[in-house]
C-alpha cells in the first residue's frame, strides 16, 4: 500500500466511526515523555500533544500554534530542525535518528527522533508530522553559555540553593555570575529557579495523581501554601486548577 493509500485508508476509518483525525491524534496527550508535532510546508507548528507544551514551559496548546523552531529554540538547534524538515518535504523519512531536543530550562536531552512528510489527497506533500522521546540514562546538556550554572540548577532545583552556591560552581564572583546570568536570561538566578520549579512542577501535576503537597515537597517548595502562591503568580491560575484543565 503506497503512502497515499494509507492516508487515505486511515481517515476513511476515523470517518466511518465519525471521529475527526484532529481527536485521534489527542490520544498522544496521554504518553508522558513522548513529544508529537504537526508543521505546515513553512516549518509552522499545526498541532503539538500536551507533552510537547510542557517540555516547552507553555500554558497551552495555542501558544504554540503558528510558531517555528526558532521562537521555541536556541538557533544551533533551530536552524538543524528546519535543515532535516527540508529533507522531509522533499519525501524523505527520518527514522529513529538520536538528537538534542531543547528544553525550556535551557538544556537539551538525547532523543530519538522520527519524522514523516504530510500528504495532501493528491498526494502532494504539505508538511511534516514527528515525534520523539529522550533516550533512557542519558542527563540533559546545558546549551547555553552559563551551562554549568544550568546544569547545576537542573539537577539541584528542589534544594536550596543560593547564589554563592552557583559562583563557586562556575568559578565566577557572585556579583560576575549575576550579571551575567541576568544579560543571558533577562531574569535573575533566584528568580530563574523559582520559575523552573514551577514549570517542573507541571509534569506531575498532569501525569501523576500526586497530593499537590507532595509534588510542593518533591519540587523544592517550603509547603503547599507556598506552592500555590508561586505557581498563581506565574501561571495566571492555581495548581489545582491547572491539573483540572488537563483532565
Amino acid at each position: 500500500m503506497t503512502s497515499k493509500a494509507r492516508e487515505s485508508h486511515t481517515v476513511g476509518i476515523l470517518q466511518r466511526i465519525g471521529a475527526a483525525p484532529s481527536e485521534a491524534l489527542e490520544v498522544f496527550d496521554y504518553l508522558a515523555d513522548v513529544l508529537l508535532w504537526l508543521k505546515d510546508a513553512t516549518g509552522r507548528y499545526q498541532w503539538v500533544n500536551l507533552p510537547f507544551v510542557l517540555n516547552f514551559g507553555l500554558k497551552s496548546r495555542i501558544d504554540l500554534l503558528g510558531r517555528t523552531d526558532f521562537d521555541i529554540c536556541g538557533l544551533a538547534l533551530a536552524n538543524q530542525y528546519r535543515l532535516d524538515d527540508e529533507r522531509v518535504l522533499q519525501g524523505e523519512r527520518i527514522t529513529a535518528r538520536v538528537e538534542l531536543v531543547g528544553r525550556f530550562d535551557h538544556t537539551a536531552r538525547w532523543c530519538s527522533t522520527s519524522k514523516i512528510p504530510l500528504r495532501d489527497r493528491d498526494g502532494r506533500v504539505v508538511g511534516t508530522v514527528g515525534i520523539t522521546h529522550p533516550l533512557p540514562g542519558e542527563p540533559p546538556v546545558a546549551e547555553s553559555p552559563l551551562s554549568t550554572a544550568i546544569r547545576y540548577i537542573s539537577e539541584h532545583y528542589a534544594e536550596s540553593i543560593t547564589h554563592s552556591d552557583l559562583a563557586a560552581a562556575c568559578g565566577l564572583s557572585i556579583r560576575t555570575l549575576e550579571r551575567q546570568f541576568m544579560a543571558t536570561y533577562h531574569t535573575s538566578p533566584h528568580d530563574y529557579i523559582r520559575q523552573l520549579r514551577v514549570r517542573m512542577s507541571c509534569h506531575a501535576l498532569v501525569f501523576t495523581r500526586k497530593s499537590l503537597a507532595k509534588v510542593a515537597a518533591e519540587f523544592g517548595f517550603a509547603d503547599q501554601s507556598h506552592f500555590t502562591r508561586e505557581f498563581r503568580r506565574l501561571q495566571g491560575e492555581t495548581p489545582l486548577a491547572y491539573r483540572n484543565r488537563f483532565k
